[in-house]
C-alpha cells in the first residue's frame, strides 16, 4: 500500500523526492500564484466594506463606532478565534482542501452581505466572512514553506503577502465605481461571486505538498499540542517583540485602509469612484511593492546578518512617520493622497519578514499553528482595536470638531502607534540570531 506522505510519513528523503508533486519549479510557482490570488480575494472581500461604508452608514443610519466594530473588532474576534482550530487541522490534515473550503465560505458570505436589511444582519454576514477568512492564510503559509527552501521563503511569503495589497487595490477600485453606478448592495454581490469559482480551481489544480521536503527533514506523524507551540514561541524574546511590532504596525495599516476613504470624503469632499482609483494605487499598488520588495531585500541581506529580518521593518516604520503626519495636516486633497504614497509602500514591509522568521523559529509541524498565533496577535491588536479605536475617538471628538473629528482621531493615534511598532522590531533584532539558532526540528 502506498505511503500517505501528506500526513507526514518518515520515508527516506530520496524516496519522497521521487513522489514530490512540486519537483518542477513551474508547479511551485503556479501554486504560489494561485494562493496569492486567493489571498487577494480575502482582502477584496474585506476591503470592500471600507470604500462602501459611507453609503452603508447613510442607508442603515450607523455611527462611526458601529462602523469601526463592523470592520474591526467584531470581524477580528471571530477571525482570530476560528484561526487556531483551523490551523491545528492544517498542521495534520490536507491544507489545500482547507483553503478551498474557506474561500468558498467567505466568498458566499460576502455575496449575501448585499442582501441585508439592517445592522445586525450585516454584522452577522461579516462575522461569517471572518470565520471563512480564518482558514486562508495559516494553511497557505504552511504550503509555501514546504514548497520553497528557507533561503527563498521570505521572498515567497512576501510575494504571497502581495495578495493583501492586490485585494485592497481591487476592493477600492471595484467597490468605488460599482457603488457610484449601481449602489453598495450590487458591489457585494458582484465581488463575492468569483471567489466561489476560484475555490473549485484551488481544489482541482493544487496538489498537497510533502511536509519538510525542502529542508530534507523527516517529519513525525504526531500533532504538536497547542501549548507546546505557544511555549516555544513565548520562550523566544525576538518573537514577542516581532508579534507586538507586527500588531501595532497592523493597527496603523488597518486603520488607514479602513478609514482613509471616509476621511477623504468628509474632509475633502471626494467621490467614491475617484477616491477608489487613488487609494487602489497608493495603498493597493504601493503596498504590493512594499511587501514583495521587503521580503526580497531581507532575503538578500540576511546572509550577511539575519537581523535584517527585523531591522528592515523597524527602518520602514521610522521613515513612515513624517509622511503619515503630513497626510492629516495638509489642506489639498491630492497633496494628502501623495503624502500617503510612502506609508502605502512601507506599511507592509514587515509582513513577509515576520511570517518567514516565525516559521524559522519553530518546528515543521508547528508552522500553520505558529502563523495562526502570529495572526491572532496581529488581528487582535491591528484589525480588532485599530479601526474601532479610530471610530470611538472620532465619535468622542465629533461634538467639538464636527466633520473634522475623523481627521484628528487619525492624526492623534496613528503616528504614535507606528513609532511604537518600529521600536519593537528593533528590540526583536537584539535576540533574533540566538533564537533562530535554538529552533527545534
Amino acid at each position: 500500500m502506498p505511503h500517505n506522505h501528506e500526513e507526514g510519513d518518515t520515508a527516506p528523503v530520496g524516496q519522497v523526492a521521487q513522489e514530490n508533486p512540486y519537483a518542477s519549479r513551474k508547479k511551485a510557482y503556479y501554486a504560489l500564484v494561485i494562493l496569492t490570488i486567493v489571498y487577494s480575494f480575502n482582502f477584496i472581500d474585506r476591503q470592500l466594506l471600507a470604500i462602501l461604508q459611507e453609503a452603508i452608514k447613510a442607508d442603515l443610519l450607523l455611527s462611526d463606532s458601529q462602523l469601526g466594530l463592523l470592520t474591526g473588532f467584531a470581524f477580528a474576534a471571530f477571525y482570530v478565534t476560528a484561526g487556531i482550530p483551523i490551523a491545528r487541522w492544517a498542521d495534520r490534515g490536507n491544507r489545500r482542501d482547507i483553503v478551498a473550503l474557506s474561500l468558498f465560505v467567505w466568498s458566499f458570505m460576502t455575496a449575501i452581505s448585499g442582501l441585508v436589511n439592517n445592522y445586525i444582519q450585516l454584522l452577522l454576514a461579516r462575522i461569517g466572512v471572518g470565520i471563512g477568512e480564518a482558514g486562508g492564510s495559516p494553511p497557505s503559509h504552511s504550503i509555501i514553506s514546504d514548497i520553497f527552501p528557507p533561503n527563498k521563503r521570505a521572498s515567497a511569503i512576501g510575494f504571497y503577502s502581495m495578495g493583501v495589497s492586490v485585494g485592497i487595490l481591487f476592493g477600492f477600485l471595484a467597490g468605488g465605481w460599482l457603488n457610484e453606478f449601481f449602489g453598495w448592495r450590487v458591489a457585494f454581490l458582484v465581488v463575492g461571486a468569483p471567489g466561489i469559482l476560484l475555490a473549485v480551481v484551488v481544489r482541482m489544480s493544487i496538489p498537497e505538498p510533502i511536509r519538510g521536503l525542502t529542508e530534507k527533514r523527516q517529519v513525525s506523524n504526531q500533532a504538536v499540542p497547542l501549548g507546546q507551540v505557544v511555549s516555544v514561541l513565548w520562550s523566544r524574546r525576538s518573537f514577542r517583540h516581532l508579534a507586538m511590532g507586527a500588531g501595532l504596525n497592523a493597527f496603523a495599516g488597518y486603520s488607514i485602509s479602513n478609514w482613509t476613504a471616509s476621511f477623504m470624503i468628509r474632509s475633502h469632499g471626494m467621490t467614491t469612484g475617484e477616491l477608489g482609483t487613488w487609494l487602489s494605487m497608493t495603498i493597493g499598488l504601493g503596498g504590493a511593492v512594499g511587501v514583495f520588495c521587503g521580503g526580497l531585500l531581507a532575503d538578500r541581506l540576511a546572509p550577511r546578518d539575519q537581523r535584517w529580518y527585523a531591522w528592515l521593518p523597524a527602518l520602514a516604520g521610522f521613515i513612515c512617520l513624517p509622511f503619515m503626519t503630513a497626510v492629516y495636516l495638509v489642506a489639498n486633497p491630492y497633496t494628502a493622497l501623495l503624502m500617503g504614497v510612502v506609508p502605502g509602500i512601507l506599511f507592509n514591509v514587515y509582513l513577509g519578514n515576520t511570517i518567514a522568521t516565525t516559521h524559522s523559529l519553530v518546528g515543521l509541524r508547528m508552522r500553520a499553528l505558529s502563523s495562526a498565533i502570529l495572526f491572532l496577535v496581529i488581528n487582535t491588536i491591528g484589525l480588532g482595536l485599530g479601526p474601532w479605536s479610530i471610530g470611538l475617538l472620532s465619535d468622542y471628538l465629533e461634538p467639538q470638531l464636527g466633520a473634522e473629528s475623523l481627521r484628528y482621531a487619525m492624526l492623534y493615534l496613528l503616528p504614535a502607534v507606528m513609532f511604537w511598532s518600529a521600536c519593537h522590531f528593533y528590540l526583536a533584532s537584539r535576540t533574533l540570531r540566538r533564537d533562530l539558532a535554538a529552533a527545534p526540528d
